[in-house]
């Protein structure tokens, strides 16, 4: 971040703290409204010409009209509204917008929310305050993270408690959630960054952008580190899906225009939805890179999180079972290219009976009546075992055929006829010490190039 604006942002950050005091803790009480039939409103539509002055409009969705936005500003409108003081309470915060048009994905975001869970929804329109230039939009994320610890606090005198708040924050909107907490010391039950916005945040202290310390638990799901998503980790427990960038589906080439640009960013948000709507799981490893974890070299949860893998999703802490939580811990997942986007994980290890003096190389294909995938697996020299990790899009137990071949080395002209002998392992991830490995009972003999055929014996849970 260049200083003078890094400069900007502190001063702004200090100038409106002075007025927070007078925002969130007067004594003044909300006025009691007539109880009236009020009307469903929709988002805003702003012009990107007209620059970006801050409207912003709160509104709830409850269960019993999940498609009726109705706006609420004061106490009394939240009491009239059908707002339930008892359940969780979840607001849905968008990010930049170019052409100052209402999110496309908000609809089906707030109705998923709604049919999965019993909750109330609130989202925030602030298509005007962040519409045209994204530095004008970066400059009212502190007047907005304001006005939404002033709406919390109406929450609060109706006796909502902080612990039940939950915060789902898309690109800049994930930092707005993230002052907002910052606001409520942290008090604030959980915040969700859906790809966080890197530019200007990356180098942004931690009052300035989302971080642990603004929730209960925080998490974020990065999927454009590598253009408008964040780079670094924000949260208790950063899911790097696909490693952070360059998400399957999305396009490569910039011919693509516009998708070009936003597909990867907002495939954190489709991503999200996919998990509340789907049961298959969304789920992740702890491990230092995503080169290791595509090595194999992460196959289970045991540190820092006991055995209790990360889920995407609703489910307490994320599925993290531990009453203390680490701080900033990445974690890695591999996804498909379109919903439910979900894969499943095995380790693949074959181990040779002797060492050779060379690489070796070996082809590892899963094989069943709508799955085909492959990986190579690598057995350096005078080493005996190589290992891999398979990604496929069905259960374990449903794959009833393992395809081995070793791979011929890169020289074509000399003709391979060796072979090797070894044993033959998987095992379902994640492991831990009940999880039980798969070996081939007897050894195997595998020639270059020449197909050998395994049938699995994993059994269904």
């Amino acid at each position: 971040m260049p200083k003078e604006t890094h400069f900007t942002m502190t001063n702004s950050l200090r100038r409106c703290l002075c007025f927070l005091g007078i925002l969130l803790f007067s004594n003044g009480s909300g006025h009691e409204l007539p109880l009236v039939q009020q009307k469903c409103t929709d988002y805003q539509n702003a012009n990107f010409l007209r620059g970006t002055n801050l409207k912003v409009q709160f509104l709830l969705f409850t269960p019993l009209d999940p498609g009726c936005g109705k706006l609420v500003r004061e106490s009394s409108d939240l009491q009239n509204s059908g707002f339930n003081t008892s359940l969780e309470t979840k607001l849905i915060i968008h990010g930049f917008r170019v052409l100052g048009t209402k999110p496309s994905w908000i609809n089906k975001f707030v109705q998923t929310l709604l049919h999965v869970a019993d909750v109330n929804v609130i989202a925030v329109d602030w298509v005007y305050g962040s519409t045209g230039v994204y530095y004008s939009a970066v400059d009212n994320v502190i007047k907005l993270s304001l006005e939404i610890s002033q709406f919390i606090r109406n929450l609060l005198v109706l006796g909502v408690s902080q612990s039940s708040i939950h915060i789902i924050g898309v690109s800049l909107g994930a930092h707005v959630g993230g002052m907002v907490g910052h606001f409520y010391k942290g008090q604030l039950g959980r915040i969700t960054g859906l790809d966080p916005a890197g530019p200007e945040y990356t180098k942004a202290s931690l009052e300035e952008r989302l971080d642990p310390g603004d929730a209960l638990f925080v998490e974020a799901i990065h999927t454009d580190t590598d253009n408008l998503g964040i780079r670094i980790p924000v949260g208790h427990v950063d899911y790097f899906v696909n490693g952070g960038q360059d998400q399957p589906g999305c396009p490569s080439f910039i011919h693509a225009g516009y998708n070009y640009l936003i597909c990867d960013h907002m495939r954190a948000v489709h991503l999200y939805v996919s998990a509340l709507e789907n049961s298959c799981p969304l789920m992740a490893f702890p491990c230092t890179s995503f080169k290791d974890f595509l090595s194999g070299d992460c196959l289970d949860c045991a540190n820092p999180f006991q055995h209790s893998c990360p889920r995407i999703g609703l489910l307490e802490q994320g599925g993290i079972n531990m009453e203390k939580l680490p701080k900033e811990v990445k974690v890695y997942l591999l996804t498909t290219s379109k919903a439910p986007y979900c894969l499943y994980y095995s380790l693949m290890a074959f181990h040779l009976r002797k060492e050779r003096n060379k690489k070796t190389e070996i082809e590892v294909t899963l094989h069943s009546s709508n799955l085909t995938t492959s990986i190579k697996i690598t057995i350096p020299k005078n080493q005996l075992i190589g290992k891999g990790l398979m990604a496929h899009s069905i259960p374990h137990c449903h794959i009833n055929q393992v395809i081995l071949k070793v791979l011929s080395s890169n020289q074509i002209w000399r003709k391979e006829e060796s072979s090797i002998i070894g044993k033959f392992c998987v095992i379902p991830l994640p492991a831990n010490h009940s999880t039980k490995m798969w070996c081939r009972s007897e050894p195997m003999t595998l020639k270059t190039n020449v197909n050998v055929f395994v049938n699995l014996e994993i059994p269904c849970a």
